[in-house]
């Protein structure tokens, strides 16, 4: 059974430090699924796992929506995927993302509903949302069958923004 974490942010910033707040707690070779619509945040929330792996700051990071995989030097490697222009499940074998899914790092996937169902065992998966107070904010659901100590943390974090 899947433990549920739900967060709230009200900037572009607050999304970003929940992202550096996850990063810190991440394992290396950890899955995270992201999805929502366009525009939804999904991005920004890699940028603040950038920073919770110790990504150095100097590697400003962005949605690698035509190269597909941008990898970045951390505490562990982050695999930044952007799966919105996939073709196919043979374009996924293509691009290398077998390596970078089961490497030695962490693997974030914007678009990864594009993926074939059951493809990833035990992601943690994100789903982002905008939230009913204002223009930029948005609502951040976690799901993590596994992931105890992670998902702890998140629902400390959960409970300190209330």
């Amino acid at each position: 059974m899947a433990t549920r974490v739900g967060l709230i942010t009200r900037s572009p910033e607050e999304t970003r430090a929940v992202g550096a707040a996850m990063g810190k707690h991440l394992d290396c070779r950890a899955i995270i699924t992201l999805t929502g619509d366009l525009g939804s945040g999904k991005t920004c929330l890699v940028q603040g796992l950038a920073e919770g792996l110790q990504v150095p700051s100097c590697y400003y990071i962005t949605s690698p929506s035509y190269t597909l995989i941008n990898e970045y030097p951390g505490r562990c490697t982050l695999y930044h995927i952007d799966l919105y222009r996939l073709d196919g499940v043979e374009d996924a074998s293509d691009i290398g993302l077998d390596d970078a899914l089961y490497g030695e790092g962490v693997a974030a996937i914007e678009w990864a509903d594009r993926l074939p169902e059951g493809g990833i065992v035990d992601p943690i998966e994100v789903c982002i949302s905008t939230a009913p107070g204002g223009e930029n904010w948005r609502r951040i659901e976690v799901a993590a069958t596994g992931a105890e100590t992670f998902m702890a943390h998140l629902e400390r974090l959960s409970e300190e923004k209330k």
